[in-house]
């Protein structure tokens, strides 16, 4: 596994103007580029092909629409209503309504109450959706689940939020959401943080990360397991049998092209199976991210790269 040295290049690279410059004008070239076994593309279309994809393999799905923090009100506007046409371009073509969006995207940076209106905005016409709240950094926990409190309380039910293992503060977040009654996607975190909020070590994460599952699992409202982790996926399996908890409380969920092995044979086990799939043009940093979670990504696009210069 990479340390937090390399998980922190990754990071660096990630907020690299020049290379997302480059990225975006090389990276997504060919059908076969390297990126694309990550992103699904672009546009929304392509978005939507790759969710027809994975909806005829058996497998759930939910778009994310990558995006980093704008700086103005304008571009939240913007982004606001790329939302929209991602709505209606998924009504349109009749695939599981699922959406998964970032507060700072619409915003959050730049005004609170502006980006709570924007996403308003969002849930209204995705009335019949399940919108995930992602997590971003530490830095945003907090506000996000503010918010998040305040628009349940407001009746908005087609929601849920993300929570990251890796914080010290998550197992009391937890229990926050738990008492609402609301959907908790569990994540070991793919932030870089400091020691004072998460946990420096992989084994204290990953056992922050079985507690707060087995938590949820017994507990949670339809929680998704999110991880790529097959020992943690072997726990989640062995808890839900030992409490008789039915597969159909809870499912998992895996990123796009990564352990489509996994993925598939946990279908053929009875289990529900959601795929996120990124797509945008902001689709470096979020890529850079991916390789900073897992080394034997770094080999595919090493080799990736290779083919691209032939």
């Amino acid at each position: 596994m990479l340390d937090n040295a390399s998980k922190a290049f990754f990071h660096l690279l990630a907020r690299s103007a020049t290379l997302k410059k480059i990225a975006s004008r090389y990276g997504m070239r060919r059908p076969s580029s390297f990126a694309r076994r990550f992103i699904a593309g672009e546009t929304v279309e392509e978005a939507i092909e790759a969710a027809r994809q994975v909806e005829a393999s058996g497998l759930l799905q939910t778009l994310d629409y990558l995006g980093e923090s704008v700086a103005t009100l304008k571009e939240a506007d913007a982004a606001t209503r790329d939302y929209l046409r991602v709505v209606d371009a998924i009504i349109n073509a009749g695939i599981g309504r699922n959406l998964s969006l970032k507060l700072t995207q619409l915003g959050l940076d730049v005004d609170r109450a502006s980006a709570v209106d924007n996403l308003r905005r969002i849930l209204e016409r995705a009335d019949k959706f399940f919108v995930r709240l992602d997590m971003e950094s530490s830095h945003y926990t907090e506000t996000t689940l503010g918010i998040f409190e305040t628009l349940w309380q407001q009746n908005y039910r087609n929601i849920g939020v993300v929570l990251q293992a890796d914080l010290h503060r998550t197992e009391q977040d937890a229990e926050r959401i738990i008492a609402l009654g609301a959907r908790i996607r569990l994540v070991k975190g793919a932030y870089r943080e400091p020691a004072t909020v998460a946990y420096p070590k992989k084994a204290d994460v990953d056992a922050a990360y079985a507690r707060l599952m087995r938590r949820l699992l017994l507990e949670g409202t339809y929680p998704a397991i999110a991880t790529h982790d097959e020992a943690m996926i072997r726990e989640a399996q062995r808890y839900a049998a030992e409490q008789h908890i039915a597969k159909e409380r809870f499912e998992f969920q895996m990123l796009y092209g990564i352990r489509r092995d996994l993925q598939t044979s946990l279908v053929s086990q009875g289990y529900r199976v959601r795929v996120y799939i990124p797509f945008g043009r902001q689709w470096f940093p979020y890529f850079m991210r991916r390789l900073g979670e897992r080394p034997a990504n770094v080999g595919f696009v090493v080799r990736g790269i290779a083919d691209e210069a032939r």
